[in-house]
């Protein structure tokens, strides 16, 4: 149990970059100027499974310069998610249904089952929900906020429960279309997060 807490800081992380990382497919060269929330909601709701790679820093106050990592990321509707980290070292976290598996650099997997930690599943709800464009159920727990244009928009959530709001500031998120491309995470204790996405490929 203590292990699974030591990694809980890094999956927490993860799971709220995947929140928005793969809503994949839908591009146009037309971009309209009036798109807005729903719309986006719409597009991303279009994409049932996708694969794209990832390039993450992560700034720590204690570090003088960001931690960097690269890897993959899929998603197959409507509950499993992975994050599978190549560089520097193989790390992955998969998340099925109500079951998350860690598997750390040459440690042995430790699970933990949403049901077990209740913010977590909060959390988890809001990733199904962007992943799905249910917006409805995003605005359950977060304060929405979005401008732009189809070719270039910005969505931030913020928060809205206690217990969300303890470990997560903000989530910054850019993209064009349908395709997400950058994810800035602010954490409440000043740390921070930012994932580029790119070279995203239709799942076979």
């Amino acid at each position: 149990m203590n292990s699974v807490k030591k990694a809980w800081p890094s999956w927490f992380r993860w799971l709220r970059l995947c929140a928005a990382s793969l809503g994949l497919a839908l591009s146009s060269h037309s971009y309209a100027t009036d798109w807005t929330l729903p719309d986006l909601m719409h597009s991303l709701a279009q994409k049932k499974q996708g694969k794209a790679h990832f390039f993450e820093k992560k700034y720590i106050g204690i570090l003088d310069k960001p931690l960097e990592s690269s890897g993959e990321l899929s998603f197959e509707a409507p509950n499993r998610l992975e994050k599978r980290t190549l560089k520097p070292r193989p790390e992955s976290m998969l998340l099925d249904g109500d079951k998350l598996t860690v598997t750390l650099y040459e440690k042995q997997p430790l699970y933990l089952r949403l049901q077990d930690r209740p913010e977590v599943a909060a959390l988890v709800e809001s990733i199904r929900a962007t992943l799905s464009g249910d917006q409805a159920t995003l605005e359950k727990n977060y304060t929405l906020e979005f401008s732009g244009t189809q070719g270039k928009w910005q969505l931030t959530l913020t928060p809205a429960p206690k217990a969300l709001a303890k470990v997560v500031r903000q989530i910054h998120i850019g993209g064009a279309d349908a395709n997400i491309k950058t994810i800035a995470f602010d954490q409440a204790d000043g740390d921070r997060v930012e994932m580029t996405i790119s070279t995203a490929v239709a799942a076979p």
